[in-house]
């Protein structure tokens, strides 16, 4: 007999396989065999229409296929729309799969876009619409117009056309036969509220060409030209795929409950913005001379953190207002039987000390390349340099967010030194705050005598993870650019060394932290740690080690270049949300900071 968990394995792709297409508002997640098993309407944190990611039994899936076998995968040059080549037994297809970015005119909302078209020979293409809202789904009311089915939940309908000939029935699977030369186009369309709109035939292929057209003019932008242009244009695009336009605010993930441990219970839900992330994820755009980005970011984040500035909150919704409770959803099988599947984030609640560095670095990577801040920005900024100065001294539930009881983290101290550090800079730049900039500049410095004494462990030559303990944890990679013990420079090599010897995972794989008896943690190397080894690694001049690790850790990606928030050492299997915005704006950072390094004639090889 066949179990549950064996049949959701089955229909579940592994994780790094998912291809992301997105509009800036939502996005879909595609297996290698043309199911689109991830797509939330009308954005990022809504409910799935199609979720048979999380939930193989009675989660939605849209499947665009061609009966074969896969045999080339992968994104258009600088470009999000995603290319699929198939080889039958009597001919060859392509795949294409957009969503447009910019809604021009008069366009539905949301418009998903699955063009089949016989290269050679003739093929067999099968095609399956099943959309059910929520987990679990629920199905819909079903209808017909003209050459369209419409599905109905309340005020929310899903449009699927067909050129040439019909849909097919829901839920049921539909064969079409191709030949050299002959294509057909299936489009998926949002109405939220909204009136129902159409797309002309003729309007098909020229919206596809039109998205191409458009991703390829934001990336001439991108002024990055090193070594590893292609995984950074990649890992950028991502951001903005990431990223929910109509605000400015970047999800950390588009999926929620995508597991840490295949079958265990570290699943959680990262359709959130997390200042943090979002402010690595900006030093990144920025440092690739996209400024717009992080310009929005600290818009969005002036607007969100109005009510409770000074202090910042973990994360926020897309629209700037404090998480949701978490809670658990019943009736939902998991990816692969890994449970409980939640919602929302519990994390909101928690002090976390160095978002405040996170989001002060922001402003000034900002400021630094180039960009003034306006009022509304600089008194943001101002207050979280007031907060941090008075309240760096208490403990926080760390970068990793930890549930139990709050200590004193060392990387957590390391970015309250940026937040005073970046922030005296600033002022000091503008000539401006001369008597706050006195308060900030003794107390980085009593921070800096602080973390000294007490985050420094000579047993182990390493900093280590909180004050009285004796444990590692690899966010003191950090170190290096907190830039708070440059005139040491013996103890971040040490410190580099120490987390390459005690929590390498084989390879270019580090884990963030081991389980108090030394043994290997209940989860996957953590991909930012990685980037952060490189990245410090790169900052103290080992740049030739940092460039041999960046190749492989990029490879990491596969075909598509994507990465998720872990990766699995036995087995590479990617981990954890996917893919990860974290994981690819510190891959960004290290590829900027080798470069800077390489610019600046500090390599010592």
């Amino acid at each position: 007999m066949t179990s549950l968990r064996d049949r959701n394995e089955s229909q579940q792709a592994p994780i790094g396989e998912y291809a992301l297409v997105g509009d800036t508002r939502t996005a879909g997640l595609i297996s290698r065999s043309g199911s689109m098993d991830w797509l939330c309407v009308p954005r990022f944190d809504a409910d799935p229409v199609f979720g048979a990611i999380i939930d193989a039994d009675s989660g939605g899936r849209f499947e665009v296929s061609v009966e074969g076998t896969v045999v080339a995968r992968q994104y258009h040059q600088d470009s999000a729309v995603l290319e699929t080549r198939w080889r039958g037994l009597t001919g060859a297809a392509t795949v294409t799969d957009a969503m447009p970015v910019n809604v021009k005119g008069f366009r539905p909302q949301m418009t998903l876009i699955r063009h089949v078209e016989c290269t050679a020979g003739d093929v067999t293409a099968r095609v399956l619409f099943d959309p059910r809202l929520g987990l679990p789904g629920r199905l819909p009311r079903c209808g017909r117009r003209s050459n369209a089915m419409i599905f109905e939940w309340g005020s929310l309908a899903l449009l699927l056309q067909c050129f040439p000939g019909d849909p097919p029935e829901p839920r049921t699977s539909k064969s079409i036969e191709l030949h050299q030369g002959e294509s057909v186009t299936l489009i998926a369309s949002l109405a939220d509220r909204t009136p129902a709109v159409f797309i002309p035939r003729h309007e098909a292929i020229a919206v596809l060409e039109e998205t191409d057209r458009d991703w390829r003019r934001w990336v001439s932008e991108i002024q990055y030209s090193g070594p590893f242009r292609p995984a950074v244009v990649r890992s950028l695009i991502t951001l903005r795929l990431l990223t929910y336009s109509p605000s400015g605010a970047p999800v950390a993930a588009p999926t929620m409950s995508l597991p840490e441990k295949l079958g265990g219970e570290l699943n959680w839900d990262y359709r959130y913005a997390w200042p943090r992330d979002a402010g690595i994820g900006s030093g990144a755009f920025i440092a690739a001379g996209r400024t717009h980005e992080a310009q929005a970011f600290l818009r969005w984040l002036e607007i969100a953190s109005r009510l409770s500035v000074p202090k910042m909150h973990v994360l926020y919704t897309l629209d700037g207002t404090p998480g949701h409770r978490e809670r658990e959803i019943a009736g939902v099988s998991g990816y692969r039987g890994s449970l409980p599947v939640r919602a929302a984030n519990a994390a909101a609640k928690q002090h976390q000390l160095d978002v405040y560095g996170w989001v002060v670095d922001t402003a000034w990577h900002l400021v630094s390349h180039g960009t003034a801040l306006d009022r509304a920005s600089w008194r943001m900024i101002r207050s979280l340099a007031d907060h941090v100065a008075s309240s760096w001294r208490a403990p926080d539930a760390g970068i990793w967010e930890d549930r139990g009881q709050q200590r004193h983290h060392v990387s957590s101290r390391f970015m309250a030194f940026v937040a005073l550090d970046r922030a005296s800079r600033m002022a000091r730049r503008a000539n401006r705050d001369e008597q706050r900039v006195q308060i900030w500049e003794r107390e980085r410095e009593a921070l800096r005598r602080d973390v000294f004494q007490y985050g420094w462990n000579p047993a182990i030559n390493s900093y280590i993870a909180a004050y009285g303990s004796e444990d590692l944890d690899a966010s003191v990679l950090l170190v290096a650019m907190a830039e708070i013990d440059d005139d040491r420079p013996e103890h971040i090599r040490q410190t580099i060394d120490a987390v390459r010897q005690r929590l390498g995972a084989g390879g270019v794989l580090v884990y963030r932290h081991l389980a108090s008896n030394a043994e290997p943690p209940d989860e996957g190397a953590f991909l930012a740690c990685t980037f952060w080894l490189i990245d410090a690694l790169a900052r103290c001049g080992r740049v030739e080690e940092a460039e041999a690790l960046m190749v492989d850790a990029i490879a990491l990606g596969g075909e598509l270049g994507l990465l998720a928030e872990e990766v699995d050492p036995a087995t590479g299997e990617m981990l954890g949300n996917h893919p990860q915005a974290l994981s690819h704006s510190t891959l960004v950072a290290a590829a900027l900071s080798i470069e800077a390094v390489r610019a600046s004639g500090k390599s010592r090889g």
